[in-house]
């Protein structure tokens, strides 16, 4: 059970990160419907979705780190 709660830390923590970058690199415009921010013809990215997702990963990882952990 705990290695598949550490697998599923570690999946959502490269997730999110990747999702942040996404966000990162992405026009609105561009981005699939289903994402908030998502605005037609738009050039704008949206930097604060981007750094959201990524702190997020982050805390993720930190979870995974500190359930590795040996007692």
């Amino acid at each position: 059970m705990k290695k598949l709660i550490l697998t599923m830390f570690i999946v959502l923590t490269v997730a999110f990160i990747a999702l942040g970058i996404y966000y990162f690199v992405t026009p609105a415009g561009s981005l699939p419907h289903h994402l908030p921010g998502y605005l037609a013809g738009s050039s704008h990215k949206h930097l604060k979705h981007g750094l959201a997702s990524v702190i997020v990963g982050l805390g993720f990882g930190v979870l995974a780190w500190f359930y590795s952990a040996k007692k």
